[in-house]
């Protein structure tokens, strides 16, 4: 089973794998394999090569010739193996329940910003990163948990929207080891972040675990104060569910009249 899964996810990247391919440096390395063999063979060629075949035929191949040719090419394959494993086996996207938004470039600070009583918890990740492939279960797991009103869970693929890693100043690049990177926003201002960042751009090393995100960021906290939030805006809508101003025409009495009559010959007389 394992085999013909491994075999249907070449033949799915197979694409991509040719593109790969048919870089300068394999297209080089294809020919110099071909041009070896042709010139050990071709007549008038291969009689100015030399060989250390006891014989002295110098258009024949020699045990030194064919083990050096075999050693470079079984490289150049392990090598391409191995990238080609790297490209075609990577952990799979999680595509479990979720209560998360994905931002964009342009609704991101919009949605931060609209309301200053929701607390956003921000992701800021790339696809292609495997350590956010592998804290996509775990951040999903806690907005399933923790999602209400007052406290929402969003990401933003900033692989994707440059501009957006650059204004919330999370690096893309593998050697700063920031992604991915969790925010706390309140009011559309950054509160706190983690990993933090050090003087030369790389990220603090910190273990991505629902454990520490909870007690960091302290969300059973923040969870409390937003269900109480939540339960003071119902109690409102219940004790002034007629706040909204009678329409014209209709018959109820506006503020100060007493006397239905009264209204009555208001309108007669308009």
């Amino acid at each position: 089973m394992a085999l013909i899964t491994g075999l249907c996810t070449f033949l799915y990247h197979l694409p991509q794998i040719y593109k790969w391919l048919l870089k300068p440096y394999y297209v080089t390395s294809f020919f110099m394999t071909v041009a070896f063999l042709v010139v050990r063979k071709a007549p008038g060629l291969c009689e100015h090569l030399a060989t250390q075949r006891d014989d002295g035929n110098s258009c024949d191949f020699d045990w030194v010739s064919v083990d050096a040719w075999l050693d470079i090419r079984l490289g150049i394959l392990y090598l391409s193996l191995c990238v080609a494993f790297v490209m075609t086996c990577k952990p799979p996207l999680y595509m479990g329940p979720e209560y998360i938004k994905y931002f964009s470039d342009k609704t991101i600070d919009e949605e931060l910003q609209r309301d200053s009583r929701v607390t956003w918890i921000v992701e800021f990740y790339a696809n292609w990163s495997s350590d956010c492939q592998s804290f996509a279960p775990v951040f999903a797991d806690l907005s399933l948990k923790y999602n209400c009103a007052g406290l929402r869970f969003g990401k933003v693929d900033i692989g994707r929207y440059g501009e957006v890693s650059q204004t919330h100043r999370v690096s893309t690049s593998p050697l700063a080891k920031q992604l991915p990177t969790v925010a706390l926003f309140q009011g559309g201002r950054e509160i706190m972040r983690r990993p933090m960042v050090d003087n030369k751009g790389r990220a603090v090393s910190w273990t991505f675990n629902d454990e520490n995100i909870i007690r960091e960021f302290n969300l059973n906290e923040i969870f409390q104060k937003s269900k109480k939030l939540n339960k003071g805006r119902d109690l409102k809508e219940e004790e002034d569910p007629n706040d909204s101003q009678p329409e014209e025409g209709s018959d109820e009495l506006h503020p100060g009249t007493d006397n239905p009559e009264q209204l009555t010959e208001s309108k007669k007389d308009k």
